[in-house]
């Protein structure tokens, strides 16, 4: 399996309406960003025009691209010769830029339906979503115009994968005869969309990638918006934040058997991995999964050896007080806490772990496999860096992307987003997605072909 179906995480989205002051971010910490929509809606153009005019292109780069004195901007992102054949983006391509005011990491998503789990890939590890939306493919003159199904589904996608921010950018504004209008009509149907969806939206912009309107210099009054740039925007939105405020969740990656460096292993096994939620500290009192044994925290290095406390979202070194079995795919989690029975104070006190283990999850999937989730199918489940197999028990529903109701399902095809109970060989400590993304988040992979499946998002 690649490394790259192996996380699913991403945050909560935020809200600002268009041109109001958006929250002041950590400028220090660069923002990845994908974009997406359906195919042809500007995408790829989209990026070169960001990269163009804020300089990041080399010269003999941009020459390459450039024919009869036309610019492809599509190019500087489409990189694959079979790409560059069809004219469409397969694969995700990520590239990077800075200004005066923060560094950006872009991932160019693929629009079209068959190459979904590129676009989701991208978005697990994003901090906020551009999605295109193509004026030409719409009927702008009309109040009651219809988003096209990719629009809403990248849009439901970034909004279950708590991408922690959303733009809609209304793309080709510049060559329908009356933008203001498109613009206004396109934009109510966003605004109605989201709402029935739940979904928050920072901000809603018109732009013309090709030309450069609104993309990098805010074109006053255009379109009849009169709001910050694309750029702009993108300057002023957070990152996500990580789970910080909930107990210690680790899973372990790697284990560094006694290491020859006493000061920092203390003569003990060290245990590598990204802090999922909380915080690694000395003295803390852990529960190893699955196996239930306690220990205490003796020791937390960072990614330099360096001790200290090691918050969610960056990587540690464990050390713990005593050796015990553990093993890459295990989870070193905060000890259960002792509650007194609260009607029998001679009753044993029961332990409560904040992170309980289970085998049987309902979660909200996103079929990506063009063969149909089946119930009674087995397919193996990455919950952190452990493998269990999963069986689905039953599809609950499905979730119908025009109208947003649940209909009735006995599987789910690709691309397909519905609600369905898995059964796990082996438990392991599931959390609500909505609570803690790493804990809530699983890959299904199938069995025979070793492909990714599903992305699995706990309830």
């Amino acid at each position: 399996m690649t490394e790259t179906i192996k996380s699913v995480a991403a945050g909560a989205i935020t809200s600002s309406a268009a041109g109001q002051s958006l929250p002041n971010s950590d400028h220090a910490s660069a923002l990845r960003f994908i974009t997406c929509g359906s195919v042809d809606d500007g995408k790829s153009t989209l990026i070169g025009r960001l990269l163009v005019d804020t300089k990041a292109v080399l010269q003999d780069h941009l020459a390459g691209v450039t024919k009869s004195g036309e610019t492809d901007l599509a190019l500087l992102t489409d990189g694959l010769s079979a790409e560059r054949e069809q004219g469409i983006t397969i694969d995700v391509a990520y590239r990077y830029f800075a200004t005066e005011q923060r560094k950006f990491i872009i991932g160019d998503a693929p629009g079209h339906e068959q190459y979904t789990r590129n676009m989701v890939t991208a978005a697990s590890s994003a901090d906020a979503a551009v999605v295109l939306v193509d004026a030409t493919k719409l009927d702008w003159k009309n109040p009651d115009l219809q988003l096209l199904p990719q629009t809403r589904r990248h849009s439901l996608l970034v909004h279950l994968l708590r991408v922690h921010s959303l733009v809609f950018a209304v793309n080709k504004l510049d060559a329908v005869a009356d933008p203001a209008l498109a613009f206004a009509h396109i934009g109510a149907a966003l605004h109605k969309f989201a709402q029935s969806a739940g979904i928050r939206v920072a901000a809603t912009v018109p732009v013309s990638a090709l030309k450069g309107f609104n993309v990098v210099n805010a074109q006053a009054g255009w379109a009849g918006y009169e709001g910050p740039s694309l750029l702009q925007l993108l300057e002023q939105l957070p990152n996500t934040p990580a789970d910080v405020a909930l107990p210690l969740a680790f899973p372990v990656q790697w284990v560094e058997k006694f290491s020859s460096s006493a000061d920092t292993s203390q003569g003990r096994r060290v245990f590598w991995g990204r802090v999922a939620a909380g915080a690694a500290q000395v003295g803390a009192q852990v529960q190893i999964l699955p196996s239930g044994q306690l220990a205490t925290v003796a020791q937390v290095i960072d990614h330099a050896r360096v001790p200290k406390t090691v918050n969610a979202g960056l990587s540690a070194g464990i050390t713990l007080d005593r050796e015990v079995d553990v093993s890459r795919g295990d989870w070193i989690v905060a000890a259960p806490v002792a509650a007194q029975a609260a009607e029998d104070d001679f009753d044993t006190p029961a332990a409560q772990s904040p992170w309980p283990a289970s085998r049987e999850l309902t979660a909200t999937v996103a079929w990506m496999d063009n063969e149909p989730l089946l119930p009674g199918r087995v397919y193996w489940a990455l919950h952190g860096h452990r493998w269990v197999k999963a069986k689905a028990r039953r599809v609950q529903h499905r979730l119908n992307i025009n109208t947003l109701a649940q209909e009735a399902a006995e599987q789910l095809e690709a691309n397909a987003i519905g609600q369905v109970e898995l059964v796990l060989q082996e438990a392991i400590p599931a959390a609500p997605f909505a609570r803690a993304r790493q804990l809530g988040s699983l890959i299904l992979v199938d069995t025979a072909s070793h492909a990714t499946a599903g992305a699995a998002l706990v309830n």
